[in-house]
């Protein structure tokens, strides 16, 4: 793990640059994506939130939901993870559900 590819997923959120977010996170997890590990499965998840906010502003309310649905499965894993990370995912989740909340009154 590399606290640089959460800290930059963690800036394009709160720039609402969420295919940027995508992006970054996706780099940490790609390699490891056949891992059976649920801290990969988490950012997994925090990928899967991005998505959704980009659906949103492309106008696709419907598979944006679809996919935020995914987020929230994932999301639940965090307290199985004993991880250093663990204070960055809770600051991750915190601006995700912020943003969820900013998203959904612009729609």
């Amino acid at each position: 793990m590399n606290a640089k590819y959460l800290d930059e997923f963690l800036k394009c959120l709160e720039e609402k640059r969420f295919y940027d977010a995508h992006d970054a996170l996706e780099a940490l997890w790609f390699p490891h994506r056949f891992e059976k590990n649920n801290e990969i499965a988490l950012l997994k998840g925090y990928i899967n939130a991005a998505v959704s906010f980009e659906l949103i502003k492309r106008g696709r309310k419907d598979s944006a939901q679809k996919v935020y649905n995914n987020y929230l499965k994932y999301k639940d894993l965090r307290p199985q993870i004993d991880s250093v990370y663990s204070h960055k995912y809770a600051e991750i989740e915190k601006k995700i559900e912020k943003l969820k909340q900013e998203v959904s009154s612009d729609v």
